[in-house]
C-alpha cells in the first residue's frame, strides 16, 4: 500500500496546528508533559502523530504509538519498535541524530527530508519532533508529526526558534 501525499499547503497547516497546540501547554519555560497532552485538542491531525519515548542511558528511542497513516508510509506497524527497527543505515543515524537534538537542546526539531521519486515526482516527508518531559524539564518523550508531500521547499518559519 502506497502512503497518502498530502498537498503541501495542507501538511503545512497541519504542522503549524500541532506545533500551535504544543506551545501553548508551555509555561514559564517548563515543556509539557505526556500527560498535558488532550489528543482531542489535535483529533484530525492523530493519524499522522507519534509519540517516542526516550530512555536516557545510554539515550536511546522506542515508538510507542504510531498514528494509523504512518502505517502505509513505513510500509508496517512500527509501534512498540525501536529507533533502529524502523531505520537502516543513513536514515537511522539522520534520525538518532535529530532526536537527539530535541532531547538534547530542548527544543522542537522540524525538517522535511526527500525520500526520492515516486510516481507523481520526488517525495518528501515534512516532520516535526516536539519535547515532552513530565517534569516540565528533562526530555522522557517526544511528539512528532509527519506527512508526506510532493518536492516541497519548506519556508522560512519561527517553530525553529521556539
Amino acid at each position: 500500500m502506497l502512503a497518502q501525499v498530502a498537498a503541501p499547503a495542507s501538511a503545512l497547516r497541519a504542522l503549524e496546528e500541532v506545533f500551535a497546540y504544543w506551545a501553548r501547554l508551555r509555561r514559564d519555560g517548563r515543556l509539557p508533559g505526556r500527560p498535558d497532552i488532550d489528543p482531542n485538542q489535535f483529533k484530525p491531525h492523530l493519524p499522522t502523530v507519534s509519540l517516542i519515548d526516550v530512555r536516557p542511558t545510554p539515550m536511546s528511542f522506542r515508538i510507542r504509538l504510531a498514528g494509523t497513516a504512518l502505517y502505509s508510509l513505513y510500509g508496517r506497524e512500527t509501534t512498540g519498535l525501536e529507533l533502529e527497527q524502523v531505520y537502516r543505515g543513513d536514515d537511522a543515524v539522520y534520525w538518532r541524530g535529530e532526536l537527539e537534538k530535541v532531547v538534547e537542546g530542548r527544543r522542537p526539531g522540524v525538517g522535511l527530508r526527500t525520500l526520492g521519486s515516486g510516481e507523481k515526482g520526488a517525495l518528501s516527508l515534512l516532520w516535526l519532533r516536539l519535547p515532552l518531559a513530565r517534569d516540565g524539564e528533562r526530555v522522557d518523550m517526544i511528539l512528532g508529526y509527519d506527512a508526506l508531500v510532493g518536492d516541497l521547499k519548506l519556508p522560512e518559519s519561527g517553530i525553529r526558534a521556539a
